[in-house]
């Protein structure tokens, strides 16, 4: 028995002057409390209560052990119960970090009409690409792309990571766009470069069964990946994205989806936050309201807004 739950026994006795009273309040048997507060008289090697047939009585050692450990008890009792009242209760602080491109494009909205719905909840929020140890930096929630290997987080996916080959409708205008080798490495491209790397992002996929492998001549090269989103549907030459980069042009008209790439089965969207046993009620209600939220926008674990799209067209 540990040191604590001893503790709370033998103030317990004192409070109630019973073995048997202070086993019915803990739901445990009097031979147990009994045990449990001899075992903490031999350890401090001081008898801290009397014992006869009618009462029980502390010793004078036991009155200043009482006096103190009393006082340390009830300020340990009421933090535990400020945290736990905390842990359960609609408020507090609540650490997120986002991609920057998804969190610009699909969070902000979602943000704004949570922070209304929970004004309690204090978000500190942190746009960025690059590899974050939610533990070390002591993060709540996160949304990562691709694929997830770390055995410290709990991961539930938002979506499948879908990617489009998309176009401005002044270059469909005038150019043919066969997804081939030969078809695709003529034409020009906007490319994304990642940051963190300085690599840019290769041509290199599956379409429809068939490998595509290519270095485009002509380029325009983006380190963001709503700017490459834009500069596509400016004309500047092909794209290819993240469906959520491409959700706003294509439905607003001013870009066009020439292609879905083949699926990666194990990569997608994920929101994802570290094991724990009691997840914070703020955690939990966010968690929720995220998923609740990209299903209006038609976004499940199995598919993306393309799907509803294509279905619909």
């Amino acid at each position: 028995m540990d040191k604590f739950k001893t503790i709370a026994l033998f103030m317990s006795t004192i409070e109630t002057g019973s073995f048997s009273a202070t086993a019915k309040k803990h739901a445990t048997d009097p031979s147990t409390v009994s045990k449990a507060i001899k075992r903490l008289e031999e350890q401090l090697g001081l008898q801290l209560l009397y014992r006869s047939t009618r009462q029980l009585s502390l010793t004078s050692a036991g009155q200043k052990y009482a006096d103190t450990v009393g006082s340390l008890y009830q300020q340990l009792e009421s933090c535990e119960h400020e945290l736990k009242s905390a842990n359960n209760s609609y408020s507090g602080a609540l650490k997120i970090n986002l991609p920057v491109s998804y969190g610009r494009v699909y969070m902000l909205p979602m943000l704004s009409r949570f922070k209304k719905a929970y004004p309690d909840i204090e978000l500190e929020v942190s746009f960025n690409d690059q590899y974050v140890d939610m533990i070390s930096d002591a993060v709540d929630v996160s949304i990562r792309s691709g694929t997830l290997n770390d055995s410290r987080l709990v991961a539930q996916k938002l979506s499948p990571m879908a990617f489009v080959i998309c176009a401005s409708s002044d270059l469909l205008a005038t150019r043919k766009v066969d997804i081939s080798n030969e078809g695709l490495v003529a034409l020009p491209w906007v490319l994304f470069r990642f940051k963190q790397t300085g690599k840019t992002m290769p041509i290199n996929f599956s379409y429809q069964g068939c490998h595509i492998d290519i270095e485009p001549k002509k380029v325009t090269i983006v380190d963001d990946g709503e700017t490459m989103a834009q500069m596509c549907a400016e004309g500047l030459g092909l794209s290819l994205m993240p469906h959520f980069n491409a959700k706003a042009l294509v439905v607003a008209g001013k870009m066009k989806v020439v292609a879905i790439l083949d699926e990666f089965p194990s990569s997608g969207v994920f929101i994802v936050y570290p094991k724990r046993k009691d997840l914070p009620r703020r955690t939990q209600v966010f968690i929720e309201f995220v998923k609740d939220y990209l299903k209006e926008i038609g976004e499940t674990p199995s598919k993306t807004w393309l799907d509803t799209s294509i279905n619909s067209s």
